[in-house]
């Protein structure tokens, strides 16, 4: 995945948050942003959440991305994301990450699960 413009905000344990614009990287061809584009920074912000839970001799990858999306955000607009963990085991993190235009419209909920792998 190229850059997306992603920047976060806002890291802890327990929650994340980032904005990405909505621009020629991130929108459909009718200006509106793009649901991969979504998935990708809720896949983003989740994976951070899931690393500054592991150890050292630990590593994640996702394993589930799933989203609901509820309305649109417009070319020029920035969204920004707000991941907060929802289950902290030792082989696996859920997440759950809201979307929200600048107006704070919800743009779209989604789930993301990760695996937390040994490093070998």
């Amino acid at each position: 995945m190229g850059n997306l413009g992603i920047l976060y905000t806002y890291v802890s344990e327990d929650r994340v948050e980032a904005t990405m614009p909505v621009d020629y990287r991130t929108r459909q061809p009718f200006g509106i942003l793009h649901g991969g584009a979504t998935l990708a920074l809720a896949e983003t912000v989740a994976g951070l959440g899931s690393m500054v839970l592991c150890q050292p001799d630990e590593f994640v990858v996702g394993m589930q991305v799933s989203g609901s999306h509820i309305s649109s955000a417009h070319e020029g607009d920035t969204v920004r994301a707000v991941a907060t963990i929802v289950h902290k085991g030792r082989s696996s993190h859920v997440w759950n990450v809201d979307v929200f235009t600048s107006t704070n419209k919800l743009v779209s909920s989604i789930r993301v699960v990760n695996s937390v792998m040994k490093k070998r």
